[in-house]
């Protein structure tokens, strides 16, 4: 059996990874912030490594004689600079990953970071695979997921106090749209047969495009508010909201950015659809999560 790491164990992804390649009987060490969260994975044969990904001397450890890894760099929302983070955590583990046994690395990148510059909060994905890439030895699959289902549930609020469905994204664009355990069941899959080498990415674009006017009709079904209308709302509008929840100033600019290459048709144009991309979870299935987090709302 292989010995695993797995970064971000807490999280949609990470979770879903670690627990699927303990259930096969692999060595798993799971690296997070927060060891009671934690606990769940130690309790089924983990092997806990708490601390932050920066941390030069934890990722030492926690690589140390491993073969495989899963990486994701986390959200800090309350960066003063959210791609210096980003950047900062990549180049930590890039290092370990230099010195350490590793031999195959899985990363969570994105759609957009085909984009050299001023591509908002996925820049500095792209300079963690430039990074990977960059490692003599190591074989890497940047896995790069679109637009997440799960973001989706931050309007269940919105949609429940104001009766309408909203964002700064255009209602009348299709996008992919994945969900996040359909991401994870991708990354399983290729840390359990590490049959890539050399440095790849792979797309993951969930089952069809679809605009955000079709995602309220089908959630409004869904909550019992047939005809939910869908409102684009202004930049300025959006930016103000974010900062309101507690956003950083940093990572809301990085939205906005992404955002408007998102609506100017940029983010996806180097994404192709094919068997291969295309995952199971429509936005009808996840249309039930909705209303699960809708009614708690």
């Amino acid at each position: 059996m292989n010995k695993y790491v797995i970064t971000g164990a807490t999280g949609n992804t990470g979770r879903r990874i670690a627990l699927g390649l303990l259930s096969q009987g692999h060595r798993v060490r799971v690296i997070s912030r927060n060891a009671e969260k934690a606990q769940g994975l130690v309790d089924r044969g983990g092997e806990i490594f708490e601390g932050d990904t920066t941390d030069a001397n934890l990722l030492a450890r926690a690589f140390a004689g491993a073969d495989a890894a899963y990486i994701m760099i986390p959200m800090d929302a309350g960066a003063p600079d959210y791609t210096a983070m980003q950047v900062a955590h990549g180049a930590a583990i890039a290092e370990a990953l230099r010195v350490g046994s590793v031999k195959h690395a899985v990363t969570l990148s994105s759609v957009g970071t085909h984009l050299s510059e001023d591509s908002g909060v996925v820049l500095g994905l792209r300079r963690m695979e430039q990074m990977l890439d960059s490692i003599d030895g190591l074989s890497v699959l940047h896995l790069r997921p679109t637009y997440f289902m799960e973001n989706t549930l931050a309007m269940a609020g919105l949609a429940k106090q104001s009766g309408i469905f909203g964002s700064p994204i255009r209602p009348d664009i299709a996008i992919p749209m994945i969900a996040t355990q359909d991401i994870a069941d991708a990354a399983l899959r290729r840390l359990q047969a590490l049959d890539f080498s050399g440095t790849s990415h792979l797309y993951l674009l969930g089952p069809r495009d679809v605009t955000f006017a079709e995602v309220a009709e089908v959630y409004g079904a869904a909550i019992g508010r047939p005809g939910l209308p869908y409102v684009q709302f202004p930049y300025d509008d959006a930016r103000k909201a974010m900062i309101g929840m507690g956003m950083g100033t940093s990572v809301v600019d990085k939205l906005i950015e992404f955002v408007k290459l998102l609506n100017a048709g940029r983010v996806h144009e180097d994404a192709r659809r094919t068997e291969e991309t295309t995952t199971p979870t429509t936005i009808a299935e996840f249309a039930n999560t909705f209303k699960a987090v809708y009614e708690r709302t």
